[in-house]
């Protein structure tokens, strides 16, 4: 199982890089876009399309990394408060929903993008951009937040029957702030 762990993350790691030279042709084009409409009187043609298409890729591109790293957004009101087992059984609930959640729009996503590369879906306006990269985008990287769910439901129900604690892996971004704040207290 941690072969797949570890081969999930690469993997994970790689469309969040990828997501983020999306945002950042986003950022950049709507920037030219604004400047050239405001300043020029000239739109840049297709930037709306683009950036419609590139937020897919941020989003979805993002959210197996998340959950590798157990960063979703959560109430900790009463998480925090809980046993070990206790926040086990809440961990396993959620994943359990977000199988279930992310199972449905995995099938409707895989529909959509086989769907729009038989018509050639494309958007309307200027330049004329293919959406089912689009598509395909959401269908991968929900299929990839769905693997690592499985594991997590594994790796939960593991902790729920042993009452162990969640050790959730630490970004390298912030390795040298945990230490610096261990060495604090």
């Amino acid at each position: 199982m941690t072969v797949i762990a570890k081969i999930l993350e690469r993997l994970a790691l790689g469309v969040l890089l990828v997501g983020g030279v999306g945002m950042l042709l986003s950022m950049f084009l709507g920037t030219a876009d604004v400047i050239g409409t405001q300043m020029l009187g000239r739109p840049v043609p297709g930037a709306l399309e683009i950036t419609e298409s590139t937020m897919v890729l941020i989003v979805f591109g993002a959210l197996t990394y998340g959950q590798i790293r157990r960063s979703h957004i959560r109430v900790e009101l009463l998480y925090t408060r809980l046993p070990p087992r206790g926040r086990a059984a809440l961990d396993v609930l959620a994943d359990a929903c977000g199988l279930l959640f992310f199972g449905l729009l995995f099938w409707q996503a895989v529909n959509e993008a086989q769907f729009s590369m038989q018509i050639g879906e494309a958007t309307d306006g200027l330049i004329r951009f293919p959406l089912y990269p689009a598509r395909i985008i959401l269908a991968t990287g929900t299929g990839l937040l769905l693997v690592r769910l499985v594991l997590d439901v594994i790796v939960d129900t593991q902790r729920l029957i042993d009452g162990t604690e969640l050790e959730v892996p630490v970004d390298p971004a912030y390795a040298d702030l945990i230490a610096l704040d261990a060495k604090k207290n």
